[in-house]
Parts: structure tokens; sequence; C-alpha cells
């Protein structure tokens, strides 16, 4: 069957009418942001440098790109039409009169749906993965850096551990399929886990243990939301259905978790052995405030500037990681549209102009420049504070 195609200025007429709720959103916060910006506090700042300002945009295209996927993505993602198999930009599908915006795979998919339900996977995996790097690194970089002595000395030695092992050869030993078989991932998930629910209980505890009324509703709901969240993630046995995660996603996850929280934890340590010497934390232990108390509700609150820089980093780091596990076939499904895999699938096509890789790589590549703009613009000020 001989296809008929968009001409270049209509397909990129095309792309930019499908993202019309990603331009609707970006104008209303936009909007808002600017209106409001004195009291937006650090994200009001933002809006200050060209950096900031390029970076919140980028990183909110995605974003909004990501939660109206079902509305800009024309086709399935997973969907194959024989007769669009390998099809040029602009070729118009001819059962439903929809354009293959780029074009069509080896196995006959839009590569525009893929690209777009790729954002998805990037956006809710990378920085949940962050956070919880976050989690440990901090859980553990607190006492290390206020106590310093052996516990200081053990940690840091099985930080050095991991981090002296070549980080692609301990992602490819943590994602090759046949570990799932084994309890090694989920296990290392089961410890993961556990310790946002520990941070957020010690850091209700110090607070609020003189108010014990208040302090039980709060240690309820941290472990009743902690437990639920738990029992999805590591157990698969969420009661309500919402929180899952396939097996191959727990890989990466835990993966990425057990490589960036060594990192996380050699910042966070540094950042308190020098903070535990101003004057503020020597007039808190004057009070008798407990050392929990004091790294929790002293030193961590003055320490969050370098903590949000390095996680926009390692956010950005972990979407390249994603792309490139993607790439050879390791973690994520090989029918996943995230933005590796697809490029992986398009690589294998020639075409004479606009090569079917180039749209998840520059999407893939913006993603992560918004998020290096973000954390530039964020370094800007924490240095003014």
């Amino acid at each position: 069957m001989e296809l008929e195609y968009l001409g270049a200025f209509q397909t990129f007429l095309g792309v930019m009418a499908r993202f019309w709720p990603v331009w609707l959103a970006l104008a209303i916060v936009l909007g808002l942001s600017m209106s409001f910006k004195a009291r937006l506090g650090l994200y009001g700042q933002l809006f200050d440098t060209g950096a900031g300002i390029a970076g919140v945009l980028i990183c909110l295209f995605w974003l909004f790109t990501s939660i109206f996927a079902d509305v800009i993505s024309p086709f399935d993602p997973l969907a194959q039409i024989f007769v669009m198999k390998d099809a040029l930009p602009g070729a118009i599908e001819p059962e439903s009169g929809q354009a293959f915006l780029f074009g069509g795979d080896r196995l006959a998919r839009d590569i525009f749906s893929r690209m777009v339900f790729g954002s998805q996977i990037v956006l809710i995996i990378a920085p949940a993965a962050t956070l919880f790097a976050l989690m440990v690194g901090i859980t553990l970089g607190l006492p290390a850096g206020y106590y310093g002595g052996r516990i200081d000395s053990l940690l840091s030695f099985l930080a050095n551990l991991v981090l002296a092992f070549p980080v692609i050869l301990l992602f490819y030993l943590l994602v090759t399929p046949g570990i799932m078989d084994t309890p090694i991932p989920y296990g290392m998930a089961g410890v993961f886990f556990l310790f946002p629910i520990i941070f957020f209980c010690t850091l209700f505890y110090t607070r609020y243990k003189s108010r014990p009324q208040l302090l039980v509703v709060q240690l309820a709901l941290t472990i009743l939301i902690g437990g639920w969240v738990y029992l999805g993630l590591v157990f698969n046995a969420d009661p309500l259905g919402i929180i899952a995660i396939r097996p191959n996603e727990l890989n990466i996850f835990v993966a990425v978790v057990f490589a960036s929280s060594p990192g996380v934890f050699r910042i966070v340590r540094g950042l308190v052995m020098d903070i535990k010497t101003r004057d503020y934390v020597a007039a808190a232990q004057t009070r008798g405030e407990r050392p929990w108390y004091i790294m929790l509700w002293e030193v961590l609150p003055n320490a969050r500037g370098p903590l949000i820089v390095d996680a926009c980093l390692r956010i950005g780091y972990t979407t390249i990681l994603l792309g490139t596990l993607g790439y050879f076939g390791l973690g994520l499904a090989p029918e996943s549209p995230d933005w590796g895999t697809a490029i992986k699938e398009s690589s294998r096509l020639l075409r004479s102009y606009i090569h079917p890789a180039l749209p998840p790589a520059i999407a893939l590549m913006s993603f992560v420049l918004g998020l290096n703009l973000l954390a530039d613009a964020l370094r800007e000020e924490s240095l003014k504070d």
C-alpha cells in the first residue's frame, strides 16, 4: 500500500499541535510563578537568571509531557501497524488518518508516541530512585559526620568499597535478567526501602517527643503510609492494588539506589563535619539537645542547598544511566518505550534524513540539560544565602 506523507512544515506544526496541553500548562504555571515570584522562596529566585528560567522550562515541559502522555500521543506506544513498518516521518496511517510524525520503527510502532510515553518511565524511576538514595545517604551520613570515630570509619569504608567498584560492571551485574531469580534484589530493596520510614520516624520523634499526642499521630501515619508503600514495592502486596513495581524495574531501582547512596553519604558526611563546628550547633548542645535532634533539625536544614543541587544532578545521571541500560537491552522489558530502548531499536534503521534515533536521543539530552541548568541556578542561589 502506498502511504501518503505530510510535508516537513506540516509535520512540524503537527508535532507542536500535539503538545497543546503542555503549552497550556506551561503558560499557566509560568504566569502564576512570575506573578508570585517574591512569595515562592527558592523556586521564585530561579526566575532571576536565564539558566534558572531555561532549566525550569525544560523540566516542566517533560513533566507535563509525562502527565498528558495519553492526550499527546496519537497511537499506543506498543501498537504495531504493519503497513507503517520503517515509515518515514510524516507518514499517514491509512485507517486512522493520523500521522506517524517521527516515522515508524522496525516493529511498525510510532516513534513519536514512544518518545512521549518514554518520559513517563524516566520521570517516575529517576526522581524516585534518587529520592531513596538521598534517604539512605542522609541517614548514614549524618551520624558518620557528627560522631566521627569508629562509626565514621566503618560507614566510610563501606561507602568507599562500593565506589571503588567499576560502575558499569556493577550495574551490569545488578540488572542482568538472571539475578531476578535470586533473592538478592528483593533483599536489597527490603533494606533500602526501610530507610525513609526510619528517617521520618526519627525526625518526628526528636522534634515532638515532648508532645506525645501529636507524636503518636505522626508516627502512626508514617508507619501506616510507609508500610503501605513498602509492601507494594518490595513484596508487590499492596492491598489496594495502587502501588506496584515490575521485577525488572525493581532491579534498576535497587541498582541506582545502591550505586548512588555512597556518593550522597560522602557529601552529607563532609557537610556535617563542617556545619557541626558552627556556633548554632554549639548553642544547641549547650541547651542539652540530643545528637539526633541537632543532626536533623540544626545541621540538615543548613545543608539543604548543596543537597538540592546534588539531587538535580543525580536525577540527570540516573536518566543517562537508564538510557545506557536500555540501549544495551538490560533492565527494562524489550518492548518498553523508554528512551534508551527506543534509541537502540531506531539505530538499526538507516534513512537519508531525520534519523529515527534522534527524537529519543534529543529528548534524553534535553531533559538532562534542563536538570543541569536547574542545578547551576540552584547552586548560584545557594551561594547567595
